[in-house]
């Protein structure tokens, strides 16, 4: 059975390229920078995810009580019947 590195054929003047060592993108350069500029920028992310996502456990039982007095939707809401 021929496998597929059996078909390539290297030369002397063939390298295989791999990824360099000091390579960075560009993204990870201007991340670097903004957290040099604004070193109090992650402490803020956690504070804007604590409004959106995190919540105290009142709030989730708040939330759970409200829940359990939600009317269900009708499956074709524009008839009136149903």
């Amino acid at each position: 059975m021929i496998e597929y590195r059996d078909l390539i054929v290297w030369s002397d003047n063939d390298i295989m390229m791999l990824p360099a060592r000091h390579y960075e993108s560009e993204h990870t350069k201007f991340m670097r920078e903004l957290m040099a500029q604004k070193p109090d920028l992650t402490e803020k992310q956690r504070e804007a995810r604590a409004i959106w996502w995190d919540k105290a456990p009142t709030e989730l039982a708040e939330e759970r009580v409200m829940d359990q007095g939600r009317i269900a939707q009708s499956p074709y809401v524009y008839d009136a019947d149903s």
